[in-house]
């Protein structure tokens, strides 16, 4: 199977790599949810060419993921939709797994304040029914109803 065919397979993190896989969308993903709108400040914080941005945010804006709003003629911010809001728990894992293996021993370089309760908080994966963090060893994942038979390696139990 070929990179470019990737978003085809019936695989929900398949399609997403299809639309984020690579180091550059991700960085623009993440100076996004920092705060940056043009395509003058991504490439100046992202210190990427002009082309490869250009390729990236045309991307994401064609996904969804981004839309663009005008600001002057010939010029224009990037806005995170909802559906690119809703990437947020993607790159705030990426952050924490980062701090936590690759910190190097000096700490975060970025900490996150929750604004409503005040207080600094860790990114946590926790069950949508019950609240506690997810563990890999406790999850069994089942076959949902939209995938393929012979998708993956193995088969798997149907959800029920």
């Amino acid at each position: 199977m070929k990179w470019n065919d990737i978003g085809n397979q019936t695989c929900s993190v398949a399609r997403t790599l299809a639309i984020v896989g690579d180091r550059w969308t991700l960085l623009v993903l993440r100076n996004a949810f920092l705060g940056t709108r043009r395509f003058e400040d991504f490439q100046q914080h992202l210190g990427v060419t002009r082309h490869v941005l250009a390729s990236r945010l045309k991307r994401l804006v064609e996904a969804g993921v981004f839309r663009k709003d005008a600001y002057q003629p010939n010029r224009h911010e990037y806005r995170l939709t909802e559906m690119g809001l809703a990437l947020y728990p993607v790159i705030m894992a990426m952050a924490h797994w980062g701090d936590t293996w690759l910190d190097e021993g000096k700490g975060a370089p970025l900490v996150y304040r929750h604004r409503p309760c005040g207080q600094l908080t860790t990114p946590t994966l926790v069950c949508s029914e019950c609240g506690e963090p997810l563990d890999p060893r406790q999850v069994t994942p089942l076959a949902g109803p939209g995938l393929s038979p012979g998708t993956l390696p193995r088969p798997l139990p149907e959800a029920g």
